[in-house]
């Protein structure tokens, strides 16, 4: 299974040392800063999903416009955006993409496959070729608003969609190793089903959230028991109709749903998150009070368990904006209207060393493919070109060695957490040493080193 560390997203401040003049008086401004180069696909990419690798690569899977509306999938290497197998791989124009990996490390995409009737489609990437997992179209007629999930309990995976056989209603299917078998009764919702989102609560129950053509297009989350799928909390639970819903769980289990809600149906629809405390569905915060006009809504959870949402924002021409729930209100994550321009089908996920991800399709470039980052690290922490100290493992469990060439017996190393205070000290009697981390909790640490040339800092994440 992927790990996951428990980081904490920070904010602190540190005090100047003029021997360092590339180093700030003040903390950068918190920045959203481009993955590579903004538009990096080669035409207009609709439906884009994000979503890490276990080493902690970012893949995004798209509709490739401009080879022909079929399936591409590109990752991160680094340094600049790169093919995951050939681009257009599908059979025909792919749409709805949901890009999952495996607990093996496996990226796997769901679509609806014009190749194929427009049925269902999964795809899985062997290390050379996309590859079909199971047959091609496995759901025997015409789908929408496809979801891929891995369940934890059987890490298998699970494809819930609008089901066009069944006057739209929601139907959820997994692979069993051999064939794609429906989970509970096919078209199990009483009415039509839009903007499907599938997830697992850590038990491995799959839940499904959906805007509900029978109640007037409000919000439900359902779940199945191991015989049923049943209502979570009152079906059309919403107060408002709603749009683009999708689904997370929380570090405790509760489930949370984004949308957008048309407070002045038809007109102005405004970002929401609710949440299922046991019995009722209750807001979080109140997203809807600040009239942010709001659309593609996508949830995730920060490693240390705070809620963001990420959506197109038309308080600022439908540029992204990021925003996070502090326990008490919601905060804007950077600046509001980020992007470049327009974003579309944004994807939100958090890297494994804790920052948020977002992909989008990018208005500002062309429709292409854009990923941007939230940099929330000090000028001069992974800034510095010519570093004359370093630290390794990182991650690190018990230990971490530091390396240095300032001159030994004149610096003192210190290590913070994320409330700037210090939780070990160092003298440095030579050019390596080894410090205990054993007893620090998990999380991100900085480290900071003032020496014969100046101050440098560091940061590490202690698994």
């Amino acid at each position: 299974m992927k790990k996951v560390f428990c980081i904490l997203m920070f904010l602190f401040s540190v005090g100047a040392f003029a021997q360092q003049p590339w180093y700030k008086y003040t903390p950068m401004d918190y920045a959203w800063k481009d993955v590579g180069n903004a538009g990096f696909s080669a035409g207009e990419a609709d439906y884009t999903s994000l979503a890490f690798s276990p080493s902690g690569q970012p893949y995004v899977a798209f509709e490739d416009l401009v080879d022909s509306g079929k399936a591409t999938v590109m990752k991160f290497n680094g340094t600049n955006w790169v093919n995951v197998g050939n681009a257009g791989f599908s059979a025909g124009e792919a749409q709805y993409t949901s890009l999952a990996f495996s607990p093996s490390g496996q990226p796997y995409i769901a679509y609806m496959d014009y190749g194929n009737s427009q049925a269902a489609t999964v795809m899985k990437f062997d290390g050379t070729n996309w590859v079909n997992v199971g047959n091609a179209g496995f759901s025997g007629g015409v789908v929408d608003y496809t979801s891929l999930a891995f369940n934890p309990s059987d890490s298998m995976p699970y494809v819930a969609y609008s089901d066009g056989v069944n006057s739209w209603k929601a139907t959820v299917m997994k692979f069993d190793g051999t064939s794609w078998v429906y989970v509970g009764n096919v078209g199990f919702t009483l009415w039509g089903t839009y903007d499907m989102s599938l997830a697992f609560s850590p038990s491995g129950q799959p839940y499904v959230a959906y805007e509900d053509g029978g109640h007037e297009n409000y919000a439900t989350v359902m779940k199945f028991d191991g015989s049923n799928w049943v209502y979570v909390g009152n079906a059309d639970f919403s107060t408002w109709p709603v749009d683009c819903t999708n689904l997370a769980f929380g570090p405790s289990g509760q489930p949370y749903v984004a949308y957008a809600a048309y407070i002045y149906y038809p007109y102005s629809m405004v970002a929401t998150v609710m949440t299922f405390n046991g019995t009722l569905w209750v807001d979080v915060g109140y997203l809807d009070n600040l009239s942010i006009q709001a659309d593609f809504t996508s949830i995730a959870f920060s490693p240390h368990g705070e809620p963001y949402v990420a959506f197109s924002d038309w308080d600022n021409q439908g540029a992204a904006t990021v925003m996070m729930f502090n326990g008490t209100d919601w905060e804007n994550v950077g600046n509001a209207g980020f992007s470049a321009g327009w974003a579309g089908y944004t994807s939100l996920a958090f890297s494994p060393s804790g920052e948020p991800y977002v992909a989008y399709s990018d208005y500002g470039n062309g429709y292409k493919a854009t990923v941007m980052y939230y940099d929330s690290v000090y000028v001069g922490i992974d800034g510095q070109q010519e570093s004359w100290f370093k630290l390794y493992p990182n991650p690190a469990t018990d230990k971490i060695t530091v390396e240095t060439s300032a001159t030994q017996g004149q610096s003192q190393l210190s290590i913070m957490n994320l409330n700037s205070q210090e939780v070990l000290t160092s003298q440095l009697t030579k050019k390596n040493i080894i410090i205990d981390i054993s007893g620090l909790s998990c999380g991100v640490y900085v480290v900071k080193l003032i020496g014969s040339k100046g101050m440098q800092m560091g940061k590490f994440v202690k698994e």
